[in-house]
Parts: structure tokens; C-alpha cells; sequence
């Protein structure tokens, strides 16, 4: 029997895109032959991923889980919704989290992190996609945490506890009773799912994003063709404006919309008797920024009719 080296387990690898393992096993039962391994590889339907790859990815499920002060939140993209309510998929995923909640958040390095056999979460990734024949993704993924206060976490609509297609998070600091703060953290979350803030508060607002808005509110106001000076009040108030739409501390509290988030964070912490502070959320909705592929229902019909 030849020698099964790494470097021949790596050159397999990377001419079929299949599993560490799998590339071990088809080393050894070939004798440790390249091309007799690729062949069984191909035959066993793992060395498919490689041309899946260049397919768009833009369903599939976010995955959220939190321990204490610390949370996790990721998303792994699928082709389709079919694959997402596969139940070993939804196992991935929530195993994903598990180890995601030991990281720093960098989906580079969950994606080289150990998953099992000894496979890393890529390997493992690669070998599900020539198993399910769907190209996958993991995206991207981040975690919260404080050093005193809660971590929580909201999936809307979930179609398991913690997976679905809208998840967050957000971290609360506070010394307070971690009851009270958990039913504020659940509040604020679902809140986020719903109202989609773009920034914590003002001085997080990214800062080309305001100055784009400044000139255009700057620009519709002198169509108004009032004085400089009342122009400049007017695009201080639709700033204002502006402020409470994106702002999670300055938008109506879903819960209770005649006062603000702020509002609402200040009278739980007159409650508990200590203050509460929101650091920091997260929200992931599946499928941001992913272009989805249209597919054309009619030109498939007549591509197939025109070949027979």
C-alpha cells in the first residue's frame, strides 16, 4: 500500500474540491493514484462542488445563539428554500453558531475553525454541497458581547429556535436583574427585526451616508426659495427627521410607539434601579446585498423545445 501523504491529500483536494476525508479515502482505495481517485470521487458524486460553486447562493437560513453576555449570529446561504428546511442543513447551521460563539466573529477564521472528522466548517461545507447538489455559503457571521449585562436574541418568523431568515442581536450593559434585562433586550430585539435601524445613534451614522442626505435635504430646501437662513433651519429639522427614522435610540418603540427606544431603555432602568445602556445590535435579514438570479420561465421552455 502507498504512502497517503498530506501533499497528495492537498493536490486531490484542490483539483476536485471535495472533503480532506473524502480525498483520504479515495487515496486509499486507489492506491494512492491521482487520477484513479478523481475518477472514484466523481463517482461517488464528491467532486461536483467545484462546478457548483459559480451558482447564486442567496437563500438558506441565519442562525443566532447567545450564552450569557456573549451571542453569535451567522448566515449560510443555499440555492433554495428546499434545502434551507433540510433538517442536516439546520444541524450545520446550528453547529455553525455553536462554534461561532467561541470566536472573535470573523467569518474567515470560523470557516478554517474545527468542525468534525477532522474536517474544518469549509471542508465540511464543500463535502455537503457535493452531498446535497446545491452550491452553499458560509457568509458572514459576528458576535456581541459585554462584560456585565445580557446578550439576546430574536429570530422573526423561525422555523427552529434560533434559524430563520431574520435574526439579531443586542447587548445590554448593566449590573441590573438579568430577568428585567432580558425582557428589554427581547423588546428592543424584536424591534430591530421590525423597524431595520441603520445606526445605534447619531454618532454612528456612517458618515458619507449623512453627508449624501445633507445634500439633498440642502438642495429641496432652496427649491423652497426661502432666505439662507431659514433654509438652514429647515434642514435641521428634516435632519431631525432624518435622525429618528435610522437611529434605534431615536425611533417610536415598536412596543409602545409615543415614546422612543431611549425612552423606553430609561424607564426599565428607573425600574431596576441601576442603569442600562444598549452597546451595541445586530441584524441579519438572509439575502441582503445577494443578487438573486431571475430565471426566465418562457426562454427555458423554448430552449428545451428548440434541442428536441
Amino acid at each position: 500500500m502507498a504512502e497517503i501523504t498530506a501533499a497528495l491529500v492537498k493536490e486531490l483536494r484542490e483539483i476536485t474540491s471535495a472533503g480532506m476525508m473524502d480525498c483520504k479515502k479515495a487515496l486509499n482505495e486507489n492506491d494512492a493514484d491521482i487520477e484513479s481517485s478523481v475518477d472514484w470521487l466523481r463517482s461517488q458524486g464528491l467532486a461536483a462542488a467545484a462546478k457548483k460553486s459559480g451558482r447564486a447562493a442567496s437563500e438558506g437560513l441565519v442562525g443566532v445563539m447567545t450564552s450569557g453576555s456573549k451571542g453569535a449570529i451567522i448566515e449560510l446561504n443555499s440555492e433554495t428554500d428546499f434545502v434551507a428546511r433540510n433538517g442536516a442543513f439546520q444541524e450545520f447551521a446550528e453547529n455553525i453558531c455553536k462554534t461561532a460563539l467561541d470566536g472573535d466573529g470573523d467569518v474567515e477564521t470560523l470557516k478554517k475553525a474545527d468542525y468534525v472528522d477532522g474536517d474544518t466548517i469549509d471542508e465540511q461545507l464543500t463535502h455537503k454541497i457535493a452531498i446535497i447538489g446545491e452550491n452553499m455559503n458560509l457568509r458572514r457571521s459576528s458576535i456581541l458581547e459585554v462584560q456585565d449585562g445580557v446578550v439576546v436574541s430574536y429570530m422573526h418568523n423561525a422555523i427552529k429556535v434560533g434559524l430563520g431568515k431574520i435574526g439579531v442581536l443586542v447587548a445590554l450593559e448593566s449590573s441590573g436583574d438579568e430577568t428585567e434585562l432580558n425582557a428589554l433586550g427581547k423588546q428592543i430585539a424584536m424591534h430591530v427585526a421590525a423597524a431595520n435601524p441603520l445606526a445605534l445613534c447619531r454618532d454612528n451614522v456612517n458618515q458619507s451616508d449623512l453627508e449624501r442626505e445633507k445634500v439633498i435635504l440642502m438642495e429641496q430646501a432652496r427649491d423652497s426659495g426661502k432666505s439662507e437662513e431659514i433654509i438652514e433651519k429647515m434642514v435641521e429639522g428634516r435632519l431631525r427627521k432624518y435622525y429618528s427614522e435610522i437611529c434605534l435610540l431615536e425611533q417610536s418603540f415598536v412596543v409602545d410607539p409615543d415614546i422612543t427606544v431611549q425612552k423606553a431603555v430609561e424607564m426599565v432602568a428607573l425600574k431596576v434601579g441601576v442603569p442600562i445602556k444598549i452597546a451595541d445590535f445586530i441584524r441579519f435579514s438572509l439575502g441582503d446585498g445577494v443578487e438573486k438570479e431571475e430565471e426566465d420561465f418562457a426562454a427555458e421552455v423554448a430552449a428545451v423545445a428548440g434541442g428536441s
